[in-house]
């Protein structure tokens, strides 16, 4: 028996089920279905050929035809659906249920078809700013069918048709940004960040460009196609940067970053004279969120301190091994001074280039390492100058604390250009950082002196006596050894300079008021009175030449001895009473005890006037001793570092002392 040959099968409708050979389905069904199944394919075929306003038509009418084709019979009311709970059987007299009903499978297929059609729509969009540059037919055929779905949209009511309205021109702002992404993530040059970021840069530019010149006259005005892409590729590109932006970067990077989103990004992209304008018009805001952006400023700043406090560390232990060599001042300037304000000064200089919110934020943060590294510098000084057994030779000795306080002058410096960035907590670190540089300066000045009052000792010890009225030897000698101790301090910046004649100023005052504070010298008469003070206006005189020509910062001590000196030859208790308000006022740590031996010394035994003298300090809060609390400055001290003898308590009754018999004197023996 020869062979019987099938018939070719219809194609199956797009989505449909397969047919079954032996269903009861209607030959006038049958011959639908292949229809809309032929309609179907020949869309497709229109869509992949790019025959888009075509296929688009069709689709619509087709999804029109499927809207009037419902799945069940229509009739003039709507029944409501029985209870799931009770079904009613099915009449015996209705068709039995076809497996997929006629308007599911057009609807399905209709859904099938617009998911081709976008495909094919959104390619075009992406492939409109492709270099080189395509035709713009297919362009022009994307807008022509968002008109028409539009247009379709207009003419059917919201919810009356499933998929409707389909608002492609939304859809079409996400296929532009979709589109943008792609394109930037493909950018992937050889080398570094910098170069990745120049990539990026140079392809927003060049993508915007063709959009400006070739894509966004093909849409319509109203549209705002320029608009549109311009959102699109600067999303696209802040993703991109924020992908970067947490990827682990070391401090170059984080600062190349930080620059580029700052700066660059808007020198270069921003400030294009073809792009420029459109991206600015848009007001699209930073590219990183405000979020981000901190945290990367804030992790910069975190590995700039640490990688800082690591390389301070280390210069000024090299430079602590170099501290006992013989090393000159330049060379202990130039080694560690200057290192370590290079270290710092390196950031300082580049963050406010981001922006001066991060410079502030910078300049803080290197103002603690700052402050961190002078509390390290000073107990080290504090250490080596102190240390007996590792102490240079004597003639050595000036060199080192001199190098070593001229160390300050630049630290100080950089310590204030810090602490002018501004930033709210800068003043109490600030403060730190010159309490620091203030005690290394007094322990270099301190080792300075040590030798000179060391020598000045036995001149002061001969002062306030009755050789001291008259013979000058010993005042002679202190301005001889002073003046030749100036001539050691020349190599001295003028800033050490000044603290330590202005240390040494008050010092050498100190020393010559003690002796007249301890009683050496009573004054029993005027004229005992007025040689005394001629002595002290004549020694007052040169030592405020002295200083003068020293340059002291300190010329309030020049009026101590003149005030004293006021206090000896005074009569009057009035007068007195005025200059003792005067000392006072000129010298706030002035107390009780000192007035009462100048009193002594000047031979001042009567209770009556020495009440009312020494009153007017208690009127003026200065007659106690002082209430625990801050100190006054060092600088401003004089009085509190003067120990006056203790006043004679007098009896309130005169002691009779019985008189001796006289001895006569031995007569010679015969």
């Amino acid at each position: 028996m020869p062979l019987l040959r099938r018939p070719p099968e219809e194609p199956p409708a797009l989505g449909g089920t397969d047919r079954d050979p032996f269903s009861a389905e209607p030959e006038g069904r049958r011959r639908r279905r292949a229809t809309l199944g032929r309609a179907v394919l020949e869309i497709l075929e229109l869509i992949q050929r790019r025959h888009l306003v075509a296929a688009d038509a069709q689709i619509i009418a087709l999804e029109a035809e499927c809207s009037l084709s419902p799945s069940r019979p229509p009739s003039p009311r709507p029944l409501p659906s029985p209870p799931p709970s009770s079904p009613s059987p099915p009449s015996s007299s209705s068709p039995p249920p076809s497996p997929v009903p006629a308007g599911g499978r057009r609807a399905r297929d209709v859904a099938l078809l617009y998911r081709a059609l976008l495909s094919q729509l959104w390619a075009v969009v992406a492939e409109s700013v492709a270099s080189p540059p395509p035709a713009l037919a297919p362009l022009r055929a994307v807008v022509a069918v968002l008109e028409q779905e539009e247009a379709a949209d207009a003419r059917c009511p919201p919810g009356a048709r499933p998929g409707r309205p389909r608002a492609l021109r939304r859809r079409w702002h996400e296929a532009v940004a979709r589109a943008a992404g792609e394109r930037l993530a493909q950018v992937a040059p050889a080398g570094g960040l910098g170069a990745r970021l120049a990539a990026l840069a140079a392809r927003v530019v060049g993508d915007l460009g063709v959009v400006r010149g070739r894509v966004a006259p093909e849409y319509p005005p109203e549209w705002g196609a320029t608009g549109v892409y311009a959102r699109g590729y600067h999303r696209a590109l802040g993703q991109q940067v924020t992908a970067l932006a947490q990827r682990p970067l070391d401090v170059g990077e984080m600062y190349l970053l930080l620059d580029w989103h700052s700066n660059a990004y808007p020198r270069e992209v921003l400030g294009h004279p073809e792009v420029g304008a459109l991206l600015r018009a848009q007001e699209l805001g930073p590219l990183l969120p405000p979020e981000t952006q901190r945290d990367l400023e804030r992790s910069c700043i975190a590995a700039v301190k640490a990688k800082v406090e690591v390389a301070v560390a280390q210069e000024l232990q090299l430079s602590e091994d170099r501290w006992p060599e013989d090393v000159t001042s330049q060379d202990m300037e130039d080694g560690l001074a200057t290192r370590v304000t290079g270290l710092l000064r390196a950031h300082v200089d580049r963050a406010p280039q981001v922006t001066p919110e991060f410079g502030r934020e910078m300049a803080h943060s290197l103002l603690g390492v700052l402050v961190a590294f002078l509390h390290s510098f000073q107990r080290k000084v504090e250490r080596f100058l102190d240390a007996p057994g590792d102490a240079p030779p004597p003639d050595a000795t000036p060199g080192r604390a001199i190098a070593l306080a001229n160390c300050c002058p630049p630290f100080r410096a950089f310590a204030e250009r810090l602490a002018q960035f501004g930033h709210a907590e800068s003043e109490e670190p600030r403060r730190q950082a010159h309490a620091a540089l203030d005690r290394v300066t007094r322990a270099c000045g301190h080792l300075l002196t040590r030798r000179l009052f060391e020598e000045l000792k036995p001149h002061f010890g001969k002062l306030m006596k009755r050789k001291w009225l008259t013979s000058s030897d010993a005042f002679d000698a202190i301005v001889m050894l002073v003046t030749g101790f100036a001539q050691t301090l020349r190599p001295l910046h003028p800033e050490p300079h000044q603290v330590l004649v202005s240390e040494l100023h008050r010092r050498v005052l100190i020393e010559y008021v003690r002796p007249l504070l301890q009683g050496r010298l009573v004054c029993a008469s005027a004229k005992a009175r007025a040689r005394v003070a001629a002595r002290l206006g004549d020694e007052a005189r040169q030592l405020r030449e002295l200083f003068t020509r020293l340059d002291s910062a300190s010329p309030w001590l020049d009026s101590v001895v003149p005030r004293l000196r006021e206090l000896l030859v005074l009569e009057d208790t009035a007068a007195l009473q005025m200059e003792v308000g005067a000392l006072a006022r000129d010298f706030p740590d002035v107390r009780r005890r000192h007035v009462a031996a100048l009193l002594d010394a000047r031979g001042l035994r009567a209770q009556g006037p020495r009440r009312e003298i020494l009153g007017v300090l208690q009127d003026l809060g200065g007659g106690s001793e002082p209430e625990p609390g801050p100190a006054p400055p060092r600088c401003r001290t004089f009085f509190a570092e003067l120990a006056a003898p203790r006043p004679v308590r007098c009896l309130p009754f005169q002691l009779r002392l019985p008189r001796l018999p006289r001895r006569s004197p031995a007569r010679p023996p015969p």
